[in-house]
């Protein structure tokens, strides 16, 4: 038995004006259910902070059946704004979740976003002709380690097919000129629409992208690059740095911008050199920090642990 004020403790904790579950209307009323399917949805939201926003959430969240199994927060003191992940389980379907999250979002002006956990994030992949960053993606996402589904890789040369090819992915040629560019950038839309895309990644992908195919990507494109710009632009960046003698060497994930390589950071590595390391060797230990860089940007975009703070990013661990 309860001790006394324990009832009254549990129904102010729950809330005692929440509605009954489907289920638990079912049982009181001496029916019979089936197995109860639970799903897991990650909520993710941004806004301008101010009181009250997580009573909001939580009280939707608890409205729609959710029990929360994770939840991160965080308060911008420059920007003040707020930023939430949630993950959740629940019988409810993402249709549903959205719907009694709905009054919060309209109330505090929301981006809200809500995501299966388990859905894989379709991605296409763009190449050129290096492809050791591309093999690392491919790599950890048939481990299993990288939550992404590749249907299409894009290249604007062929060497690496065979690569494609080895991974059962399909393949698409489309060659890049200045007289072509336009052409070739609607036909990569093509394929986005047509393959249902989530997320773009360029993979040492050597081309420039036009501010309006930027602009169509916004927050769905992310790329690569060595960490020495704008020190050493154009080619052989490794080489350049070699000569200079530098001490570290590291790359940058970041998203896609009209701004060349200039998007908003999501993640960085460098490693030490020294004297002793030749210039082929700082291609080589590059290469590695360039994929490992990557997959680690791919993978928190598609758990849904980044959010935008303008040109700055939030990353939920």
């Amino acid at each position: 038995m309860p001790a006394p004020g324990q009832a009254a403790a549990e129904r102010h904790l729950h809330g005692s004006e929440t509605r009954p579950s489907s289920t638990e209307r079912l049982h009181r009323a001496g029916g019979t259910v089936g197995p109860v399917t639970t799903n897991e949805f990650i909520v993710s939201l941004s806004c301008s902070d101010r009181p009250g926003i997580v009573h909001a959430v939580s009280g939707a969240l608890l409205e729609a059946g959710c029990n929360i199994t994770e939840s991160q927060q965080f308060e911008s003191p420059e920007t003040h704004n707020f930023f939430m992940r949630v993950s959740v389980a629940t019988a409810s379907t993402a249709a549903e979740l959205e719907l009694a999250l709905a009054p919060a979002a309209g109330a505090f002006a929301m981006e809200l976003r809500v995501t299966p956990e388990d859905r894989p994030l379709r991605t296409l992949i763009m190449c050129s002709k290096e492809g050791h960053v591309l093999n690392d993606l491919l790599f950890a996402q048939r481990s299993g380690t990288l939550p992404i589904e590749v249907p299409v890789i894009v290249s604007n040369h062929l060497e690496l097919k065979p690569m494609a090819d080895f991974y059962g992915i399909d393949f698409v040629h489309i060659p890049v000129t200045s007289t072509t560019k336009a052409q070739a950038e609607a036909k990569l839309l093509e394929l986005v629409a047509e393959h249902d895309i989530d997320l773009v990644v360029l993979a040492r992908y050597m081309q420039i992208l036009s501010d309006d195919l930027c602009r169509a990507l916004n927050g769905k494109a992310i790329n690569i690059h060595h960490s020495f710009l704008p020190s050493f632009m154009g080619a052989k960046p490794y080489h350049q740095a070699h000569a200079r003698g530098v001490k570290l060497i590291g790359a940058t994930a970041h998203y896609v911008t009209a701004d060349l390589d200039e998007g908003p950071i999501i993640e960085q590595e460098v490693i030490r050199v020294d004297h002793a390391r030749t210039a082929a060797q700082f291609v080589a230990m590059g290469r590695n920090v360039e994929g490992r860089a990557l997959v680690r940007a791919v993978q928190w975009h598609a758990e849904q642990r980044v959010l935008l703070d303008g040109n700055r990013t939030v990353i939920f661990s």
